[in-house]
């Protein structure tokens, strides 16, 4: 497993479908996973710290574990088939759920859990961005600091 962060969301032109864009923590592989619309928000709002006036379902969820202190200690990226991706929850007591890359997502980051993914993941679905890309990296950061969640609605 390779640790991951969460570089961020956008929108992917022309499909206008959402992605969110992790990437290698000691390498150099990017990692897009297409999303829908509400997971994007949701990511949106943590990656931002916005706290809405009612806990939308990440927010209930992150609530929910650190009530009963379910430890989440690590989401997994563990599988990709047919261009879906599937991810497993691992909690401190032993117990794997699994979920969405998406959701897990959303719920990590509010939590402050690493993100892995394996490396038959990124062997298969992973980018590599040579140097002169990484002008369109800082591109997209500077677009991440300006977007709403709401631009995702």
């Amino acid at each position: 497993m390779r640790e991951l962060e969460v570089v961020g969301v956008r929108i992917e032109m022309p499909s206008n479908q959402p992605l969110v864009l992790l990437r290698e923590v000691d390498g150099d592989r990017y990692l897009p996973i297409w999303i829908g619309a509400v997971e994007a928000s949701a990511i949106a709002f943590a990656q931002q710290g916005e706290q809405t006036p009612r806990p939308l379902t990440h927010e209930l969820i992150q609530r929910i574990l650190e009530a009963v202190g379910a430890d989440l200690t690590v989401v997994q990226i563990d599988d990709v088939s047919d261009g879906v991706f599937y991810a497993t929850l691992v909690f401190g007591s032993g117990v794997t759920v699994s979920a969405r890359p998406s959701d897990s997502i959303a719920i990590a980051l509010r939590l402050g859990t690493r993100i892995e993914a394996a490396e038959s993941v990124l062997d298969e679905a992973g980018m590599h961005l040579p140097a002169d890309e990484d002008e369109e990296i800082q591109k997209f950061r500077e677009f991440l600091e300006e977007i709403e969640p709401e631009d995702f609605a």
